[in-house]
């Protein structure tokens, strides 16, 4: 083997990933990765605000030959994957990487209950469903007025994992006919009755309260109350359809 040849074998790949939650990119950048040839162990995953290296050395992802097959995925694998990737374990790429790369040699692994990495990704899954399950029971609004005589809804939630932009949907059918807003430490969410819109992370003591003193509380929240002032102008961004339609 040449100098040459050992030197790209031998080369480390790193792929930064523009959010926590993008399934499709990482899924494209996998494919990729995998039609290349590119072992699990010479890639890492980098995701924005983690703990990984933000400046790790590394080559672009290559461009997968011509006549590169197909990556094979079962739907089983997809379905999982599409929860997994919205844990907050930092190392949910690099595993979805790995199970990925070994369907390629065995279709039918997923099948494989006693496998530790078809066992974690199940896990995964299993945390951010419970999850969003507490997400959708217990979030509550509180009314308050937008300053100018509409009425808005805010609510707090701390969510575990990834899950915030995934159940923008489930909030926008049910509560499709007010104006709602849903602040959270990792980011907030914003609808109009028109569209959903992303907006910077938020405090506990940015949403209304609720002790014996809600009605006080509530009048005086309503009085400071600016949505604009949680969207902080041009960090705010119109989020894309497919998340909530």
């Amino acid at each position: 083997m040449s100098a040459l040849a050992q030197l790209k074998q031998d080369a480390r790949y790193v792929v930064h990933l523009p959010e926590p939650d993008d399934f499709d990119f990482w899924r494209e950048a996998a494919r990729g990765l995998v039609q290349a040839g590119v072992a699990p162990e010479r890639v890492a995953w980098v995701e924005p605000g983690g703990d990984g290296d933000l400046f790790a050395e590394g080559q672009a992802v290559p461009a997968a030959p011509a006549d590169a097959p197909p990556v094979r995925a079962n739907k089983r694998f997809v379905s999982l994957a599409k929860n997994a990737i919205l844990h907050s374990d930092p190392e949910r790429f690099g595993l979805l990487y790995r199970v990925l790369w070994r369907l390629q040699r065995n279709p039918r692994m997923m099948e494989d209950k006693a496998d530790p990495e078809v066992r974690r990704i199940e896990e995964l899954d299993k945390n951010v469903r419970r999850d969003s399950h507490k997400m959708h029971a217990f979030v509550r609004f509180r009314l308050v007025e937008d300053g100018e005589g509409g009425e808005h809804y805010v609510a707090w939630f701390e969510p575990e994992h990834h899950i915030l932009r995934a159940n923008a949907g489930f909030f926008v059918r049910r509560f499709a006919n007010m104006k709602w807003s849903i602040l959270t430490p990792a980011g907030s969410l914003h609808w109009d009755g028109e569209t959903v819109q992303e907006g910077p992370p938020a405090e506990r003591g940015d949403a209304p309260g609720g002790d014996p003193m809600e009605d006080l509380w509530r009048s005086y929240y309503a009085s400071i109350f600016n949505p604009a002032r949680l969207k902080i102008g041009a960090m705010l961004k119109e989020m894309p359809k497919k998340y909530w339609k």
